[in-house]
């Protein structure tokens, strides 16, 4: 299946009930319910809160795939395209082979308390991917044990990642990335990392289509305390799934379509291909993340006889029940180094604050006045 006929299979079963940033489980409860007999439904436990987590299994084949998302209860992406990818199992047959030869056991919202509040940490302030060995948290025992009775052949480690990751020193955004994570302090690449590569590797060439330079892997410094590390040393193959930012898509809903891609191509992948690693060596062309880039540079400010960049970073805040950008000065220096999502010139003019005064590190608000205009700092 070439990669025109995924993206129109997306925009055939987008699930039109889940969009922008804040997705938790009042989102997806109708939508489990009303999932066909052809998946199985599990509360597998619950949350430090008491909120349920739940497991879904569809397909009968004996290739076993492991996927959560929303270990970060703030990294919705992955979440929205899972729903996708159930809507189109269940109204295409040209999938099924995935169906006939693989069986996913899905987690959608392994952090509902953290999804709720929108943090990256569980309610008792853990990161749960940083619990792997210690697994002192509810959600992190939910996991472990779901990965050790199912057994699976692959695992998927779904996330999002900040706006300020680029891919290398290109200039462009890294709107996707992945990671086959090291399974030993010295990283090596061993035959279990190489078959998690080659299948990004795949998924890489389908994305090169749509957006081609925008790819990027993550640094693979061995951590045991991190799932992905963990079960890859457990010789699962494992492949971190990062949906980043792509072009004043802050509602994350383009990515969404290229993480949606990227699950078809895979899937496809493993269910029609005896996976081994052979083709594992494009993988490491992929450049890695680079944290290069501010939400907003202001060039060329005049501050005193010296011009000097002034970096903007959003501050992701919910507001009754929706995420809101609050736009924050991060740093007034020279920023030759670093790229913006948008880059406005001020031309050597002064930068003031809404109340005329100089603007500086540490200020929040919507615009700025440079030449005596208002210049909005919000995205559209």
């Amino acid at each position: 299946m070439d990669t025109l006929e995924i993206k129109q299979l997306f925009n055939k079963h987008k699930e039109i009930s889940l969009f922008h940033r804040y997705i938790t489980n009042k989102h997806i409860d109708d939508l489990i319910k009303n999932l066909d007999n052809s998946v199985i439904v599990e509360t597998i436990g619950t949350s430090v809160l008491g909120k349920s987590i739940y497991g879904l299994k569809i397909g009968s084949g004996e290739k076993r795939i492991l996927m959560w998302s929303q270990m970060h209860g703030n990294e919705s992406t992955t979440t929205k395209a899972i729903f996708d990818l159930l809507n189109t199992f269940k109204e295409e047959e040209q999938l099924s082979s995935v169906l006939k030869v693989c069986t996913l056991y899905i987690i959608p919202i392994l952090n509902p308390d953290g999804a709720e509040a929108y943090t990256r940490i569980n309610a008792n302030e853990i990161d749960l991917n940083r619990d792997a060995q210690n697994l002192s948290q509810p959600e992190s025992n939910c996991l472990k044990a779901v990965f050790t009775r199912f057994k699976p052949h692959y695992c998927y480690n779904l996330h999002g990642q900040r706006t300020i990751f680029g891919v290398g020193n290109t200039g462009k955004s890294a709107t996707v990335s992945f990671l086959a994570p090291a399974q030993d302090q010295a990283c090596t690449i061993t035959d279990n990392r190489k078959v998690a590569m080659e299948i990004i590797s795949e998924m890489n060439t389908a994305l090169q289509e749509i957006i081609p330079g925008q790819v990027g892997v993550y640094d693979d410094a061995f951590n045991i305390n991190c799932v992905g590390d963990t079960f890859q040393s457990e010789n699962i193959p494992t492949i971190l799934f990062e949906a980043g930012h792509y072009n004043a898509d802050y509602g994350r809903e383009f990515t969404r379509e290229l993480i949606y891609i990227s699950y078809v191509k895979s899937l496809l992948y493993i269910a029609n291909t005896e996976v081994t690693g052979t083709y594992y060596k494009d993988y490491l062309k992929i450049p890695e993340n680079k944290k290069c880039f501010y939400d907003i540079i202001i060039r060329n400010a005049k501050f005193n006889n010296e011009l000097l960049d002034i970096a903007i970073q959003y501050q992701e805040v919910l507001i009754g029940k929706k995420i809101e950008f609050k736009p924050k000065i991060e740093k007034i220096e020279k920023l030759s180094q670093f790229f913006g999502h948008k880059e406005i010139d001020a031309n050597k003019a002064v930068v003031y604050t809404e109340n005329g005064e100089l603007v500086e590190k540490g200020y929040e608000n919507v615009f700025v006045i440079i030449n005596n205009e208002k210049t909005s700092l919000i995205p559209k």
